[in-house]
Protein backbone atom coordinates (compact mmCIF):
# COMPACT_ATOMS: atom_id res chain seq x y z
CA UNK A 1 0.00 0.00 0.00
CA UNK A 2 1.00 3.33 -0.79
CA UNK A 3 0.41 6.97 0.47
CA UNK A 4 0.08 10.56 -0.53
CA UNK A 5 0.59 13.12 1.94
CA UNK A 6 -0.52 17.04 0.55
CA UNK A 7 -0.10 19.62 2.91
CA UNK A 8 -2.18 23.47 2.68
CA UNK A 9 -1.98 25.83 4.46
CA UNK A 10 -5.93 27.31 5.02
CA UNK A 11 -7.25 30.83 4.58
CA UNK A 12 -7.74 32.09 8.12
CA UNK A 13 -11.24 32.03 8.03
CA UNK A 14 -11.60 28.47 6.85
CA UNK A 15 -10.76 25.14 7.77
CA UNK A 16 -10.16 23.91 4.05
CA UNK A 17 -11.83 20.98 4.65
CA UNK A 18 -13.17 19.21 1.15
CA UNK A 19 -16.38 19.16 0.20
CA UNK A 20 -18.16 15.75 -0.48
CA UNK A 21 -17.98 16.09 -3.98
CA UNK A 22 -14.29 16.51 -3.90
CA UNK A 23 -13.53 13.38 -1.58
CA UNK A 24 -15.88 11.03 -3.96
CA UNK A 25 -13.85 12.32 -7.25
CA UNK A 26 -11.12 11.13 -5.17
CA UNK A 27 -12.27 7.70 -4.30
CA UNK A 28 -13.30 7.19 -7.56
CA UNK A 29 -9.37 7.57 -8.96
CA UNK A 30 -9.03 3.61 -9.49
CA UNK A 31 -6.79 1.93 -6.84
CA UNK A 32 -8.09 4.75 -4.06
CA UNK A 33 -8.16 2.87 -1.00
CA UNK A 34 -8.82 5.88 1.63
CA UNK A 35 -8.88 9.66 2.13
CA UNK A 36 -8.22 11.40 5.22
CA UNK A 37 -8.16 15.17 5.52
CA UNK A 38 -6.56 16.60 9.15
CA UNK A 39 -7.36 20.58 10.30
CA UNK A 40 -3.96 21.32 12.70
CA UNK A 41 -3.03 24.56 14.52
CA UNK A 42 -2.05 27.60 12.78
CA UNK A 43 -4.13 26.66 9.83
CA UNK A 44 -1.98 24.00 8.59
CA UNK A 45 -4.20 21.29 7.40
CA UNK A 46 -2.75 17.30 5.55
CA UNK A 47 -4.87 15.18 3.31
CA UNK A 48 -4.26 12.32 2.92
CA UNK A 49 -4.72 9.18 0.11
CA UNK A 50 -4.01 5.32 0.24
CA UNK A 51 -3.52 3.38 -3.10
CA UNK A 52 -3.67 -0.29 -3.37
CA UNK A 53 -0.10 -0.01 -5.05
CA UNK A 54 2.56 1.70 -6.45
CA UNK A 55 0.71 1.32 -9.79
CA UNK A 56 -2.37 2.89 -8.64
CA UNK A 57 -0.15 5.65 -6.93
CA UNK A 58 1.37 6.69 -10.12
CA UNK A 59 -1.38 6.17 -12.11
CA UNK A 60 -3.16 8.70 -9.80
CA UNK A 61 -0.65 11.91 -10.01
CA UNK A 62 -2.52 13.49 -12.54
CA UNK A 63 -5.63 13.39 -11.73
CA UNK A 64 -4.99 13.41 -7.84
CA UNK A 65 -2.65 17.08 -8.90
CA UNK A 66 -5.96 18.43 -10.78
CA UNK A 67 -8.05 17.69 -7.83
CA UNK A 68 -5.80 19.50 -5.29
CA UNK A 69 -5.38 22.32 -7.47
CA UNK A 70 -9.11 22.80 -7.82
CA UNK A 71 -9.81 22.26 -4.24
CA UNK A 72 -6.99 24.47 -3.22
CA UNK A 73 -8.48 27.37 -5.12
CA UNK A 74 -12.10 26.85 -4.19
CA UNK A 75 -11.06 26.51 -0.45
CA UNK A 76 -8.57 29.41 -0.78
CA UNK A 77 -5.60 27.42 0.25
CA UNK A 78 -2.11 27.41 -0.73
CA UNK A 79 -0.27 23.86 -1.68
CA UNK A 80 2.66 23.77 0.69
CA UNK A 81 4.02 20.11 -0.35
CA UNK A 82 3.07 16.71 -1.67
CA UNK A 83 5.03 13.60 -0.64
CA UNK A 84 4.66 10.17 -1.26
CA UNK A 85 5.28 6.85 1.02
CA UNK A 86 5.05 3.16 1.07
CA UNK A 87 3.12 1.93 3.78
CA UNK A 88 5.46 -0.58 5.16
CA UNK A 89 2.98 -1.75 8.42
CA UNK A 90 -0.25 -0.87 9.29
CA UNK A 91 -2.25 -1.61 12.21
CA UNK A 92 -6.00 -0.87 13.76
CA UNK A 93 -8.46 -2.44 16.04
CA UNK A 94 -11.97 -2.77 14.30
Amino acid sequence: MYMRVSTFKTAPDGSGEPTDETVQRVLAIPGCKGFYYLSGDQGKALALTLWADKDALDGSRDAAKAIRAESAAEQRMEILGVEEYEVLRQEGTG
